[in-house]
């Protein structure tokens, strides 16, 4: 099959062997906005406007402070900080020339500050970059499925995916497939999701056997890994 750019990145992420392989797209998205946000680009002053703007969620903080760049880091951080500080400064002064309500009037005025930092709660520069990309990469996998029988191959041949994946492909599908295929997509999707959670299932159970003396001296089989295949399977974490 002749690779194009935006096809080989799916490719690669079906060809590993994992328990989905939306989720290897996605952690390989993440890993280069990681890489991105904390390399030369921070001293951009496009990029340090959007992360001084959106911050970011508690997880991908947690990524970007075990990437041990605390100097630039902490440069980011300083910029968010100090948009912050501005905004709250400007909508609290705002706030203040508003009239107080009556006891008989709701105070909504006064949200404007609290929806503010709500908002700041739930954005994230990281989980923007992502997500630019991902519903691309979403939309390859279904030019694929239609164009190519070595990719259809590969689709059959995988280990299913977690619940957030086959959900999103099962909704997607019928923005990208239509007719006779569709309903192959689908029929496919369900079955690769089902008996692969049956398959991972399984091996939790003999995990969680293999700690009863009565099978201590049995093969572990496939299930010493199964713990955090599951994990992947309900949480889509890998």
């Amino acid at each position: 099959m002749k690779e194009k750019l935006h096809t080989i990145p799916v490719n690669e992420a079906f060809d590993i062997d994992g328990e989905c392989p939306v989720c290897n797209m996605r952690k390989e998205l993440e890993t280069k906005a990681i890489d991105f946000t904390m390399g030369p680009s921070y001293m951009e002053d496009d990029v340090r406007g959007e992360t001084s703007r959106l911050g970011f969620c508690d997880k991908h903080i947690e990524l970007l402070y075990k990437n041990q760049n605390r100097l630039g880091l902490s440069l980011i951080l300083k910029s968010h900080l100090d948009r912050v500080i501005k905004d709250v400064e400007k909508l609290s002064s705002r706030n203040a020339r508003i009239e107080k309500p009556s006891l008989f009037k709701k105070q909504s005025e006064s949200s404007d500050l609290v929806s503010y930092i709500e908002g700041l709660d739930g954005s994230c520069y990281i989980c923007e970059m992502i997500d630019r990309t991902f519903m691309r990469y979403i939309a390859t996998i279904f030019y694929l499925y239609r164009q190519e029988e070595s990719f259809r191959k590969k689709f059959r041949a995988c280990k299913g995916f977690c619940n957030r994946h086959y959900s999103l492909l099962s909704k997607q599908a019928a923005k990208h497939i239509s007719g006779e295929p569709l309903k192959d997509f689908i029929k496919e999707l369900d079955s690769l999701y089902l008996d692969n959670m049956k398959r991972v299932r399984d091996d939790l159970d003999w995990f969680i056997d293999k700690f009863d003396y009565r099978y201590a001296d049995e093969p572990w089989k496939n299930s010493k890994d199964a713990l955090p295949r599951t994990i992947n399977k309900t949480n889509s974490i890998i």
